[in-house]
């Protein structure tokens, strides 16, 4: 199993040597020869004379080889590290705490690239698409949407990814009814995977002159949005396209005209809205490739109970389908159900500190 390479914390400090025992396998899980191969074979891709006719293809492709030369070189980088850091212990024992401190600051960057290696799904490399949905609550859970829609952008921003909002609805006194945006970045899907699910919050409600405890909840979706074009045939009869003015940003012009698109898949009943862009025509495109993302998603699902969540009719936002609870009052604490991994600084979480709770995910989704 793969994590059980990790050290407990209580080993500090270890040794040079504990570490390259440690590497060494992890080092054969990457893979690195399969990566070069890859790199090379897109390379050769992007030497053709052709190569950048098709631009959005082009900058997949390149951003793909990009990613895996920027990993292969991390890889590379540490391994000869701790060849160093070995000579340099038979060498001289006086050097023994500087090597020391130099293993303890390699071993972070294992530990970063070793959680890369759980990205070994079909769709894990994708860009991922996020939607929020106010639940129970009133108020108080079209303010809860709002306040994940925060959290979310500030952990991308962390991560260094675009995010981009595709519709949005805004709430009648406070927050947002709902909201569908992508996150453009390699492997985002597969750490949003885990936020797949309903989200629970307990707080003194702002919105209660009596300042009386709320518990409101907000369901958020993820489906991976592939960067290549999806191979998905949709039939036009299929399809029931509706227009309707938009709401929310984007601009003037935006507002006065019926540019928002809502696109409903008969057979399956997925519907997808857009309202985002400034033409119609643009908003149908969008809306599209998100319609094909989701019925690739949905025809990959065997389990019909699996279908019936990702067209969104049995996951209720309320009591009992809580992946996650953010408890403000009467005491702080953030708590994912599936891992029972819990932290006190809930104001941090809130900030976008997520990734102990997606590493907490992955590892439990080895362990199983």
């Amino acid at each position: 199993m793969l994590f059980n390479f990790l050290f407990p914390m209580s080993d500090f400090p270890r040794t040079i040597t504990d570490l390259q025992k440690r590497f060494e396998p992890i080092f054969e899980l990457a893979k690195i020869d399969q990566k070069e191969q890859q790199i090379k074979d897109l390379q050769n891709q992007m030497a053709k004379p052709d190569f950048w006719l098709d631009s959005d293809k082009a900058k997949v492709i390149s951003q793909k080889a990009s990613h895996l030369e920027q990993e292969v070189k991390s890889w590379q980088n540490i391994k000869q590290q701790i060849n160093d850091l070995m000579e340099m212990s038979q060498m001289d024992g006086e050097l023994k705490k500087e090597i020391s401190q130099q293993a303890a600051k390699l071993e972070k960057q294992i530990n970063k690239l070793e959680l890369n290696l759980l990205f070994n799904q079909k769709h894990d490399h994708d860009n991922a698409i996020v939607a929020i949905h106010a639940g129970a609550g009133g108020t108080d859970a079209q303010d809860w949407a709002e306040m994940l829609l925060r959290m979310y952008f500030r952990f991308c921003e962390k991560q260094g990814w675009q995010t981009n909002i595709i519709t949005i609805s805004a709430g009648s006194e406070a927050g947002i009814k709902s909201v569908l945006f992508e996150v453009i970045g390699y492997n985002s899907y597969g750490f949003f995977k885990s936020e797949n699910g309903v989200h629970r919050l307990v707080r003194i409600s702002p919105f209660d002159a009596e300042k009386m405890r709320h518990t409101s909840f907000a369901l958020v979706e993820v489906l991976p949005h592939a960067q290549e074009e999806v191979e998905i045939e949709i039939n036009a009869k299929d399809l029931r396209i509706d227009t309707f003015r938009a709401s929310g940003h984007g601009g003037q012009g935006v507002n006065t005209t019926d540019s928002a698109v809502r696109i409903t898949h008969l057979p399956t009943k997925i519907t997808v809205s857009c309202q985002n862009e400034r033409s119609q025509q643009q908003n149908k495109e969008t809306a599209l490739k998100i319609l094909k993302s989701k019925l690739q998603k949905f025809y990959e699902t065997e389990v019909e109970e699996e279908r019936q969540k990702l067209r969104g009719e049995f996951t209720e936002a309320a009591w009992g389908n809580q992946v996650r609870s953010y408890v403000i009052h009467p005491y702080k604490q953030v708590k994912d159900h599936r891992t029972n991994f819990e932290v006190k600084d809930v104001d941090k979480v809130l900030n976008g500190d997520l990734m102990p709770f997606i590493e907490a995910y992955l590892k439990s989704q080895v362990e199983n």
